[in-house]
């Protein structure tokens, strides 16, 4: 029996920002969405504007996995997962086990096609995806502080801290040009 899709599946079930007070909750499944198409939106300025040759659908697909092992590890906080670098390495070894055992439900036939996107093994598209994931937090924070929900300033810091810090040409451009609009109501983006 196939098991590999079924537990995708439960990537609605494990929410995000436990340690926060949200106004809305967030799961890994929305997350990752957004964060496939923020890769896909990433990679695709970094070939048209900046010369590139990369694949934004591949990243793209990175992007809906990127975070598959949190299914069977649940999503760490981020203060936790970074506070020091033995909790750090740690957490790589059990996410990879994580990711190891999902692409094991999978037939042997179609395992070589899920390892490399689910354990990322392309350095350059995962600067992309880690960027997109970083604007997929930003978004989360954006939208809490729009809501009176003060509890996500620090975050909201401390993310776009870490995306000025990441000296990605594409993300750049998109920050000046896309990110403003995140900030807009229904009626002013219409």
């Amino acid at each position: 029996m196939n098991r590999f899709y079924a537990m995708i599946s439960r990537m609605k079930y494990i929410d995000r920002w436990g340690l926060m007070n949200n106004t809305r909750t967030e799961n890994i499944s929305e997350h990752s969405l957004e964060t496939a198409i923020l890769a896909h939106a990433l990679v695709s300025i970094a070939n048209v504007r900046l010369g590139e040759e990369l694949d934004a659908d591949r990243a793209a697909v990175i992007g809906m996995f990127h975070d598959a092992g949190e299914i069977i590890t649940g999503d760490m906080p981020t203060p936790i997962k970074y506070y020091n670098p033995s909790i750090k390495d740690a957490y790589k070894a059990v996410e990879k086990v994580a990711e190891d055992r999902l692409v094991s439900m999978l037939p042997e036939d179609l395992q070589d096609i899920y390892r490399p996107v689910i354990s990322n093994d392309d350095e350059v598209l995962e600067r992309y995806v880690k960027a997109a994931d970083k604007i997929s937090a930003l978004i989360k924070c954006i939208d809490e502080v729009r809501m009176g929900n003060n509890e996500f300033l620090k975050a909201k810091e401390s993310t776009e801290k870490m995306i000025r810090e990441m000296h990605l040409p594409a993300l750049d451009i998109f920050m000046e040009e896309c990110m403003p609009a995140y900030y807009l109501t229904l009626d002013e983006l219409g």
